[in-house]
């Protein structure tokens, strides 16, 4: 599926049930320490609205390095108890990079894929 696209981009967003708060930042911190450790993870940022809403933005070099974090044993654990105890609601869309373009221009810019 990645025959020369560019790195895979999960755009996860979320918003939290109101007990869950404590809870789910630790967690969630768990989690991105993990991720952080996992063969071809580029990019983990996460952002959160003034109404509650957070939006995480996780980049992966390759399907495979996407694929091997999905399905990671600890990560799917904390999926469940996110569907069963933190989350009020999410969505997940997941994509092949087909451009990138960073201002001012940088070496990686120079090497990343363009429309």
């Amino acid at each position: 599926m990645n025959n020369g696209a560019g790195p895979i981009v999960t755009v996860f967003r979320s918003r939290l049930r109101s007990e869950a708060q404590l809870a789910y930042a630790e967690e969630a911190q768990q989690m991105e320490e993990r991720a952080r450790a996992t063969e071809g993870l580029l990019e983990f940022k996460t952002f959160v609205g003034e109404d509650g809403e957070r939006v995480s933005i996780i980049v992966f070099d390759t399907w495979e390095n996407h694929r091997a974090w999905r399905v990671d044993r600890v990560h799917r654990l904390a999926q469940r108890h996110g569907r069963e105890q933190f989350y009020a609601e999410y969505s997940i869309r997941v994509c092949e990079q087909m451009a990138h373009r960073v201002f001012p221009a940088t070496a990686e810019a120079d090497r990343a894929p363009t429309a």
